[in-house]
């Protein structure tokens, strides 16, 4: 019997491992040209292993930026952001999904209409504020205004619509106040949703280039993603750095997917439940 379940199984087996391939291998290929001399990674018929392993790339991304501070600014621009961003939209999700006020769906199709602005249309106004208020070059014209987002607050209140009501009133008989209700007995709850908004804030943060490039226009201000683009200019390209910084910036994000994955699409399916 195990044989013949094993045997059913090995098409989908052998379809899934192609497809794993397909999506790891362009990966595989950025890794080993970072290693590769300029030549090689230009040359035609393209190579997948490099013919001559070299460290030059390393040693002129070195020269050429700041890694370490850069990648300390990206780590405190994505964790920065989306630990508050957590709370933030959760409460929002919360209140638009439990709590009771005037013009409440008006309010959140107004929140919800505002992810079909480009932000490209807000970016100057915003630059603006952040001017006036004296945040920029700084860590808070960074996170704060991009703590807040409709899309964690759909999610939140999807997930929060998803729960049964009895749970919210039993609290309240018992005597919890409306916080103590949100923060002890319903967050606990969309544990999976809260893991995707702050796995998906980071991934957003970590890949930010514009946002970072507008507001902090300090060299020791710089993110990662800023220091991969002065790789990449409108005349020239320096393909083996910039592939190593991509690389580099790459593994982050992956191990924090992998050890997040089941979070995540537990996180995705959930917010489609309604219970």
């Amino acid at each position: 019997m195990k044989r013949r379940k094993w045997m059913a199984e090995l098409p989908v087996k052998i379809l899934l491992s192609f497809l794993a391939m397909l999506i790891l291998l362009p990966i595989f290929w950025l890794v080993f040209s970072g290693f590769k001399l300029e030549k090689d990674i230009i040359s035609w018929p393209p190579t997948f292993f490099p013919k001559t392993v070299t460290m030059s790339n390393w040693h002129t991304v070195k020269a050429r930026i700041d890694i370490v501070a850069y990648t300390v600014n990206s780590l405190v621009y994505a964790f920065g952001t989306s630990i508050p961003a957590v709370l933030v939209n959760a409460l929002a999700g919360y209140a638009f999904s439990r709590l009771q006020f005037k013009f409440k769906n008006v309010l959140f199709l107004l929140f919800l209409a505002t992810m079909m602005i480009p932000f490209q249309v807000i970016m100057i106004p915003l630059y603006v504020e952040v001017h006036y208020l004296g945040w920029l070059n700084s860590y808070a014209g960074l996170i704060i205004p991009k703590i807040a987002s409709a899309q964690w607050i759909f999610l939140a209140r999807a997930s929060f619509d998803g729960l049964p009501g009895e749970l919210q009133e039993a609290a309240r008989m018992d005597g919890c106040s409306e916080f103590a209700i949100f923060w002890k007995v319903m967050l606990p709850l969309i544990k999976p949703t809260c893991i995707t908004i702050f796995v998906l804030s980071i991934n957003n943060c970590w890949n930010d280039l514009l946002w970072p490039m507008i507001v902090a226009s300090s060299s020791r201000m710089r993110t990662l993603a800023n220091g991969l683009a002065m790789f990449i200019g409108t005349h020239t390209t320096e393909y083996g750095p910039a592939f190593l910084c991509a690389a580099f910036s790459l593994v982050p994000m992956l191990l924090l997917y992998i050890f997040g994955q089941r979070y995540f699409v537990e996180g995705q399916v959930s917010t489609g439940i309604k219970g």
